[in-house]
Formats: structure tokens, C-alpha cells, sequence
């Protein structure tokens, strides 16, 4: 299946340049020049990654980021000509999964593409049950974890009967703590694995994550049963 992708870029001249590089490479490419004209292309096409230019009339990237992460959990990279480091961090704060500072190299960008599309692939790989002998099928591709339950057709995680309203990074890394239940993975790992070798970003932002996640998954956050910290290493899921 053909990988569509958003480009949301105003400047026509690097919105044609991304449009071909990115379609010479079997992507399907759609392109928006403001945030009004790009949230309707996302719900009417259904991108499995949205380019975002930080930069944009009317709707500026922060704002297009927030309400995608309303509804939607594609990747988005998020490219600006502003390389301050609260611009970095907020980008995160709203749900971007990585972040890229114009001037950029077309290989970079291609690369960061590349990687953001095969880490969803990998993850909906894993997650999906492997093909049962029984008479009969499994009715959907879930994951039972204790009162959690992984609905990888979906990209959605419930706890008991509840939804849990988690930003993309979130999913991922709890799916990946999920994946590795009992194991002790050092933040630098995880950093690695949910993030990308060639994320920018320190270890701290594996902290803030498990922070968040514990505030969603726990009874008591301050005292956590479920990811709990191994001293001077890193975390350890116990389901």
C-alpha cells in the first residue's frame, strides 16, 4: 500500500521541491499552504505523516499540531526556520515527533521520512497477534496486558473500558514498555528505540513521557506500580 504523505509548507518554491522528492520516492503527496486548507486534507485523505511548516497564515504549526492530536495519531515532523530551543520543545509539548531546522538537506529530511513511517510499521508489526491455529480467528488485533488493552487496528490504548487520550510518543512508548514487560531498559534505549538514533533531544524527554504516562496509568502516580523506576538505569514495566 502507497504511503501518503502531508506537506504543509506556504513557501511554493520548497512545497514543489518536497511534492517531487517525495513522489519520486513512490510516495503519494498531498500539499497544503495554510492550516485550514491542511487539517481538511487530513481528514478527507488520512496521511500516514504530515510534514509541518511551523511558519503559516492564519493557523501557525502549533495550533494545526494540537488539533490533530485531537483526532489523529500520524507522525508529524515539524520544519521551521526558527532554531530557538523553546520553539523545539513546545513543537514536542503538542504532539510533533521530531523536529527539523530549515536550512535543511533533502537527504536529512528523507531520512527522518523514512524513519518516522518505518517506526509506526514496526510497532503495528509487533503488536499485531500472530496468526492462531484455533478454529477460530481472533476477532480483532488486540493486546491484553492486565486492565490494558492495545487496539493496534485502532493506534489506541484502553484501561478497563476507558480511552486513554495519549499524544503519538506516548502510544509508542508505552506499546515499546508493553513489548519489553520485566525487562530493565535504560532511558538512552528507549530514547533510541521510541525516538530515533538521530533524535536531537536529551534523556530527559524519556522522564517527561513516563511521567505523563504514569499520570494515566497509575493509581498512584507519586508511588508507581506499573513503570517503575530502576535507580541510576532507567525503567521497567510490569504490566
Amino acid at each position: 500500500m502507497t504511503e501518503k504523505i502531508l506537506v504543509v509548507e506556504d513557501e511554493l518554491t520548497l512545497r514543489e521541491t518536497l511534492e517531487y522528492n517525495l513522489a519520486r520516492l513512490g510516495y503519494q503527496v498531498f500539499t497544503a499552504a495554510d492550516g485550514f486548507e491542511a487539517l481538511a486534507l487530513v481528514d478527507s485523505q488520512r496521511p500516514d505523516l504530515v510534514l509541518l511548516d511551523l511558519m503559516l497564515p492564519g493557523l501557525d504549526g502549533f495550533e494545526i499540531c494540537r488539533r490533530l492530536r485531537r483526532e489523529h495519531s500520524m507522525p508529524v515532523l515539524m520544519l521551521t526556520a526558527r532554531a530557538d530551543e523553546i520553539d523545539k520543545v513546545v513543537g514536542l509539548e503538542v504532539g510533533a515527533d521530531d523536529y527539523l531546522t530549515k536550512p535543511f538537506s533533502m537527504r536529512e529530511l528523507l531520512a527522518r521520512v523514512k524513519a518516522l513511517l518505518r517506526r509506526v510499521q514496526l510497532l503495528r508489526e509487533e503488536l499485531t497477534p500472530r496468526a492462531d491455529t484455533s478454529p477460530t480467528p481472533p476477532s480483532s488485533e488486540k493486546l491484553l496486558l492486565g486492565d490494558l488493552t492495545f487496539d493496534t487496528t485502532r493506534h489506541e490504548i484502553y484501561r478497563g473500558e476507558v480511552l486513554l487520550h495519549l499524544k503519538p510518543k506516548e502510544y509508542e512508548l508505552l506499546s515499546y514498555l508493553a513489548l519489553h514487560r520485566g525487562r530493565v531498559l535504560t532511558r538512552e534505549r528507549i530514547l533510541e528505540e521510541v525516538w530515533g538514533w538521530d533524535f536531537s533531544g536529551g534523556t530527559r524527554t524519556v522522564d517527561v513521557h513516563i511521567r505523563w504516562l504514569r499520570e494515566k496509568i497509575e493509581d498512584d502516580p507519586a508511588n508507581p506500580l506499573r513503570i517503575v523506576t530502576v535507580r541510576g538505569t532507567g525503567y521497567r514495566f510490569e504490566g
